[in-house]
């Protein structure tokens, strides 16, 4: 009873009063006109998000549905494609364009750091037979944001998909996919969109749905383009997860009541102040320069175990935090900040996490980290988001 739990891992995210009434509602039927109803603002809501005058799909799975079904539908075995991998979840698009049979072309960035777009170009010129690019928008093991808007405004001009995996981007951070030329995105619910797993969102470019019509799925589940025409008439193709649209509904709302701007400028805040506060504390964060605005991975001392800081943080303090995965367990904390998150939940896991490293055996001789952190999140809330604030005269 000391401690309220608060949840700032990177997925799943913290659940908003008003969606988890929406998601207690009775049930309707998925074929019926009340549904249909609520899948027609939802779409009006999602090709906004998505920034796209394309459907947007609903799909009843994880992210990596999502990733699975781009691929299985816009790809055919023995195509190429230019992976960029600088985290697990590159990784993942490596393992699911295998499994379809396609040669990959790995062009790999330390973990850590983000591809850069002058070397995707350069990887695209070595080889024109390249039919897609597939990368993160945010890179969730490692906290990266990787360059999507500068390789998009590369294959928008050749005879290849830009397809990006915005699992912990959208709705955290920019990417308008018509304005960009991105070709496929797609995200899931657990995570910026304030909603339980079990939902993913996939939307196409009008020249990929060419491309999806030409190649044809490997895949009954997933198949793209006649999903396309049951969400034209405000239907699934199968059973829906007839809760999780209706909260969707409810959570869009709240996202778009007073604009894209607001939401950006929230998440941009936010991260703003969990990098100052990290960095007042003499911790070293791991994406130095191309970082994500809804998670920040904080290497921690050498010799404290990053399950025990996890460990303190979740039983002393109710604070609920991400380790880092493969090279990097037991090294890195990550925290998330997306969703139904604010300022005083971030502030309570940068507490949580420097007294679980002092308890871990470490030293953090920092004491005014969140007032520095605090300081600069007033001042990212008054300019643009992406703008870099330094921190201000503490008063």
């Amino acid at each position: 009873m000391l401690n309220k739990k608060r949840l700032l891992t990177p997925g799943p995210t913290p659940l908003p009063e008003e969606v988890r009434l929406a998601l207690a509602q009775d049930m309707i039927h998925h074929r019926k006109g009340q549904f249909k109803e609520i899948m027609q603002r939802v779409q009006g809501h999602l090709r906004e998000l998505f920034g796209t005058t394309q459907p947007v799909l609903p799909l009843s799975c994880s992210g990596s549905g999502a990733m699975t079904a781009a691929v299985y539908n816009l790809f055919a075995p023995g195509e190429k494609v230019l992976v960029a991998e600088a985290g697990k979840f590159g990784e993942r698009w490596v393992e699911i364009a295998r499994s379809r049979g396609l040669e990959c072309t790995v062009l790999s960035a330390p973990w850590g750091q983000a591809v850069k777009a002058e070397d995707v170009a350069a990887a695209l010129d070595a080889d024109p037979d390249i039919r897609g690019v597939l990368i993160q928008m945010s890179e969730t093991s490692t906290g990266v944001l990787h360059p999507v808007r500068e390789v998009a405004a590369i294959t928008r001009t050749r005879n290849v998909l830009c397809v990006v995996d915005g699992i912990s981007g959208v709705s955290l951070s920019p990417c308008p996919m018509d304005q960009w030329g991105v070709d496929c995105l797609v995200t899931g619910s657990q995570k910026g969109l304030m909603l339980p797993p079990g939902l993913a969102l996939l939307a196409l470019s009008a020249r990929t749905w060419d491309k999806a019509e030409k190649t044809g799925t490997g895949c009954f589940y997933f198949d793209l383009c006649r999903e396309r025409d049951n969400v034209l008439k405000n239907q699934t193709r199968f059973t829906t997860p007839v809760n999780l649209i209706v909260g969707l509904d409810v959570s869009l709302k709240m996202l778009l009541a007073g604009g894209l701007d607001a939401v950006y400028r929230k998440q941009w805040a936010l991260t703003m102040f969990t990098r100052a506060a990290v960095k007042a504390m003499g911790l070293e964060l791991l994406a130095s320069d191309d970082f994500a605005w809804g998670i920040t991975s904080v290497l921690l001392p050498e010799g404290v175990d990053g399950n025990e800081v996890l460990r303190l943080a979740a039983e002393k303090h109710g604070i609920f935090m991400a380790g880092g995965q493969d090279q990097l367990k037991g090294r890195i904390v990550r925290i998330g900040h997306m969703g139904w998150v604010d300022w005083a939940d971030v502030a309570a896991s940068l507490y949580a996490l420097e007294r679980s490293i002092v308890d871990a055996g470490g030293y953090i001789g920092a004491r005014n980290y969140l007032e520095q952190g605090l300081a600069v999140y007033r001042a990212a809330l008054e300019v643009t988001p992406g703008t870099p604030v330094s921190c201000p005269a503490v008063r």
